[in-house]
């Protein structure tokens, strides 16, 4: 199953040149990487990066994640969160998401 990470341009940049991070601020706070689901994705875009030019998608496969735990958010919904760093290796691809203007335009593999 893809679980996909919303980064900014400079959060994925750090991810590709150092091969690990803890997150984005909000990870690092809350002490796990968040995560959400092809279902999920659009909704969180456009909740916590409304209007944000410059993110990337990753995918990842979930059964290949040590440390994943699916718990509540938002209304209940389970979200994938990460209890470790995010490594280079983990990631499946990553690709740009447009800002069009009626919001986010995610590319094709995430469905």
């Amino acid at each position: 199953m893809l679980i996909f990470k919303i980064f900014r341009t400079h959060e994925w940049r750090t991810l590709y040149e150092q091969g690990e991070t803890s997150g984005a601020p909000v990870d690092v706070s809350d002490g796990y990487i968040h995560f959400s689901t092809a279902e999920q994705i659009e909704e969180t875009a456009a909740k916590h990066f409304a209007g944000d030019d410059g993110l990337m998608v990753l995918a990842l496969d979930a059964r290949r994640l040590d440390t994943i735990k699916w718990e509540p958010s938002r209304g209940g919904a389970l979200f994938p969160h990460l209890y470790r760093k995010l490594r280079l290796g983990d990631v499946l691809w990553a690709r740009p998401i447009l800002l069009g203007p009626d919001g986010h335009i995610f590319p094709d593999g995430v469905e």
